[in-house]
């Protein structure tokens, strides 16, 4: 069910506040303000290999906008203030052959042609006591168990609550509840749904639901390490359960050994099947401007991972275009980085990576699915002169699947650059 609302009933709370400060004229609500826009030039060329697929490729062309504002707090106990974010995307090149990258919303009445713009305004009240900040209105959270996805031209926004809290050193808590999301090519705001593609065997009894919960813990022990749970739960659909550890290990001489463990357990909350439990871990070696990955991840449950439609999953094998997720799948991954500024090349970076999935169960009688992606990522950004800032990256992938699937090969060529506005 699709509905325009919560981004501005939610951000009337945001405009009260915001007439209410300006009538006081509280200097430290505008002196700690800061407002930047981002240019995204966005170019996604994705070709089907499979025999007989519907569509032969998905290429689109689009120019992105996002005006980020953050006012300061006003002085006092309770300090107010308001956020906002404006976003805009537009057509540069697409044909309803060749629509559905992901980068435009679609026509309404012309399903398979894009848009030639689309534009969204959120805004978000909020209120500091102490070392604890309340948030209501458009969000974007970044939390293990909820994680917006900003993969193409324009962020994946939720509307909702959250109440982060940082009053014992090293500790962080966030608690909070979502409504609705908008999806990163639309601006309708929606009710939320469970992931349910590829072979996740993951069947919902109802399409969606207007409550997400949430609850996350972390701490810092030492500089090196840290670890962390949290609670998710898409009312009706599923609940899920996250855990994690990350360690660095400095092995002297410009070296380190990074450890990143996650565990999750996923099960239904009353009209689905879902039942996960997901263990991943990447451990990356560093020498100088050199990093070495491997990641391990496993599956085991009725079905493959649990987590919001539309959103990205904190998984250590979710990559370009895969998750790696599905129902009884173990996959591995190695993975090369070299930073250039080891050899006196700054903001010159490359990253490739290679992962193979298998032991997907697709069902009694058929033999089990296989899968591998290869990614290579490709970017710079200018150090000084009058285009410092300005970032190029063109990120590579390919795809191929036994027995289920899509096989793909994919390009994408972004353009970047984000302007303080003060």
């Amino acid at each position: 069910m699709h509905r325009t609302f919560p981004p501005f009933s939610l951000g009337l709370l945001a405009t009260a506040t915001l007439a209410g400060v300006c009538s006081t004229a509280n200097a430290a609500f505008v002196d700690d303000s800061k407002a930047s826009v981002e240019l995204r030039n966005f170019y996604f060329n994705r070709d089907f290999r499979q025999h007989e697929a519907p569509q032969s490729k998905a290429e689109e062309w689009a120019q992105g906008f996002v005006l980020r504002y953050e006012s300061g707090f006003t002085e006092g106990t309770l300090g107010v203030g308001v956020d906002a974010i404006g976003l805009l995307g537009l057509k540069l090149d697409s044909s309803p052959e060749r629509s559905g990258s992901g980068l435009l919303q679609r026509d309404r009445e012309a399903p398979r042609r894009a848009q030639g713009e689309y534009s969204e305004l959120g805004l978000t009240a909020k209120v500091r006591a102490s070392h604890s900040v309340l948030k209501v209105g458009t969000l974007i959270p970044r939390l293990p168990v909820l994680m917006p996805n900003d993969s193409r031209l324009l962020p994946q926004t939720f509307s909702g609550g959250q109440l982060n809290v940082q009053e014992l050193e090293n500790l962080n808590l966030d608690i909070g509840r979502l409504r609705q999301v908008n999806q990163r090519d639309s601006t309708d705001y929606e009710d939320m749904g469970v992931t349910t593609g590829a072979a996740k065997n993951i069947v919902a009894r109802r399409s969606d639901s207007d409550r997400f919960d949430f609850a996350s813990l972390s701490y810092k022990w030492t500089d090196s390490l840290s670890t962390s749970y949290s609670y998710g739960a898409l009312d009706n659909l599923y609940r899920q359960h996250f855990v994690g550890l990350n360690h660095t290990w400095a092995l002297g001489e410009g070296q380190s050994l990074k450890s990143d463990i996650r565990f999750a357990r996923s099960s239904d909350d009353g009209a689905s099947n879902v039942d996960n439990k997901a263990l991943g871990a990447m451990f990356t070696y560093g020498i100088q401007g050199h990093a070495f990955g491997v990641g391990y991840q496993r599956m085991r449950g009725d079905t493959g991972f649990a987590y919001l439609n539309g959103a990205d999953a904190y998984l250590v094998n979710f990559v370009q275009i895969g998750d790696f997720a599905n129902k009884d799948e173990t996959s591995w991954q190695a993975r090369y980085d070299f930073n250039f500024a080891s050899v006196g090349l700054p903001g010159l970076t490359f990253m490739t990576r290679y992962l193979r999935g298998d032991g997907i169960d697709l069902g009694a009688g058929r033999p089990d699915g296989k899968e591998w992606e290869r990614d290579t990522d490709i970017g710079y950004v200018v150090q000084s002169g009058p285009l410092k800032n300005v970032g190029v990256k063109w990120r590579n992938a390919t795809v191929r699947s036994t027995h289920f699937g899509n096989d793909l090969d994919e390009n994408r060529l972004i353009l970047s650059y984000t302007v303080a506005l003060w």
